[in-house]
């Protein structure tokens, strides 16, 4: 059985970890622009800043879930 500190277990971990941040601000920032944009008939600028904005919310909540 491996051991669970070796270096390739915790690779693996740590692109999971950035693979689900960049996932979870990605999803927050096409739902923000599609909502703001189709539903919401906003500018186009608007639509991108605020999905921008988003987006980063998002991976910051995300990175600090992950270090729970």
């Amino acid at each position: 059985m491996r051991d669970l500190s070796s270096p390739a277990v915790e690779g693996s971990g740590a692109m999971k970890k950035w693979g689900f941040i960049a996932m979870h601000a990605a999803v927050a920032a096409i739902f923000i622009f599609l909502l703001q944009r189709f539903s919401l008939n906003a500018s186009l600028e608007s639509s991108l800043l605020w999905a921008l904005t988003f987006a980063v919310c998002a991976a910051g909540l995300a990175y600090k879930q992950s270090n729970r």
